[in-house]
């Protein structure tokens, strides 16, 4: 048997267009639980801040802690799959997450900040299994496309999560409490679409070939480093406009209403990019023109917002086109650029928690350099710049490689038979 199939725990089925449809199916549910409960969050700060005393500082740690916590999380996550499979701790991730939901929306502070930390932690495990996943369970030329569709449900639901919020909160009885914890009800539609893949598989433990003896190995590895960075630089773009942009606009001249649509159209252009991308990719597995060029538009937009504000609707199509693409090129790397299964785990979980960690300074960091310069040319001068990193780092992540494996060596590492190709650890 081979090592991808080990690490999957035996989640093949006699017939595998069955399974490979339902297994598509239950990905597209995990992957709209992903950003829902977390980007609803920012257009009622202002009611919670209100309702709760918090202070600015205090609400802007509220949204600032997921990020926090998937980089804290995602390490774990990649453990537990490699012992119990990624398909069964996926699906115990979902009730921990609606749990979380529920939990988030209870009277009292320790609860919406316990609940927050609860919340996280389970979508941490999405962000880190679903790339290994689709790569395990997916032919190789098109891990991209199904990438593009889980990334897209993620995006569809978070815009709508940013949109329908504040208007929720309006009508629903229990206010902001009910608009946030009713997304626990779309937790709990995806965990019967995971069960399936529960009771299939094996009850033994996973044997040694599927679990690496020396996965820190990764951590030496030039091209996981990048294909880290490149997820922490797009991430910190990304969060950084949904943290600030309504801001932004705001303090020069746009009304909170109209900010708020300027904040969707970002997302909704982003969903377009995440449609369109596989076109681009399905023909080539190289995919360092496209990382560049959709690096580089995003910079470009937040150039643009430093010294032309009155151009935001230019900006926001730039920025979230920009956005949409690199986040699927992100994930896209994380399963294509790991040589195996078991792998791919690693990688992904690597990737996520350096990324967020990087990510979770972008907003904190904007705001302070917003706060001493009393501007947004600066922060946002910074965002280009590291929008111009990322398209060099990209070069190097999208490259057509894999991380070779230095947990699993030839019988004889020192002498490889004579003829037999070396892939050099990056």
């Amino acid at each position: 048997m081979r090592v991808d199939e080990k690490a999957a725990h035996d989640t093949a089925s006699p017939n595998p267009a069955a399974l490979t449809t339902s297994l598509l199916i239950a990905i597209i549910l995990a992957a709209a639980n992903l950003r829902g409960g977390i980007t609803g969050v920012g257009p009622l700060l202002p009611t919670v801040e209100h309702a709760t005393g918090l202070s600015e500082t205090w609400g802007g740690l509220l949204v600032t802690l997921p990020l926090l916590t998937f980089a804290s999380t995602s390490p774990l996550a990649g453990r537990a799959a490699r012992r119990y499979g990624a398909p069964r701790v996926l699906a115990l991730s979902l009730p921990v997450l609606a749990a979380g939901l529920v939990i988030r929306s209870l009277p009292g502070i320790p609860f919406l900040f316990g609940g927050t930390v609860v919340i996280a932690a389970a979508i941490a495990v999405g962000n880190v299994l679903l790339p290994p996943i689709v790569r395990s369970t997916v032919p190789k030329a098109r891990v991209g496309q199904v990438t593009s569709v889980y990334v897209t449900a993620m995006g569809l639901v978070a815009a709508i999560s940013s949109g329908v919020s504040v208007p929720l909160a309006d009508v629903l009885p229990g206010g902001w409490r009910t608009a946030l914890g009713c997304w626990a009800l779309l937790a709990v539609l995806a965990i019967p679409a995971w069960l399936p893949h529960l009771s299939r598989e094996s009850d033994a433990a996973p044997g040694p070939a599927a679990i690496p003896a020396k996965t820190p190995s990764l951590w030496r590895s030039a091209l996981a480093w990048q294909v880290s960075l490149f997820m922490g630089l797009q991430s910190l773009g990304f969060y950084s406009t949904i943290s600030w942009l309504p801001s932004i606009v705001h303090d020069h001249g746009t009304s909170a209403a109209t900010a708020g649509w300027e904040l969707f159209l970002f997302q909704a252009v982003g969903l377009l990019a995440s449609v369109t991308l596989p076109l681009l990719t399905r023909r080539s597995p190289d995919q360092r023109l496209l990382a560049a060029t959709t690096s580089v538009l995003t910079a470009a937009g937040f150039a643009l917002l430093a010294v032309a504000p009155g151009l935001a609707l230019v900006t926001c199509v730039l920025t979230g086109f920009g956005g949409g693409a690199t986040l699927v090129l992100a994930l896209t790397f994380q399963g294509q650029r790991a040589a195996e299964g078991p792998q791919a785990a690693a990688l992904a979980a690597m990737a996520q928690s350096v990324g967020y960690l990087v990510a979770a300074i972008g907003p904190l960091l904007l705001g302070a350099l917003h706060g001493f310069t009393g501007g947004w040319v600066v922060p946002l001068t910074l965002l280009a710049a590291l929008a111009a990193v990322q398209a060099v780092v990209g070069i190097g992540a999208g490259r057509d490689l894999t991380v070779t494996s230095l947990t699993s060596p030839p019988p004889d590492a020192a002498s490889p038979p004579p003829g037999s190709p070396t892939t050099p650890s990056r």
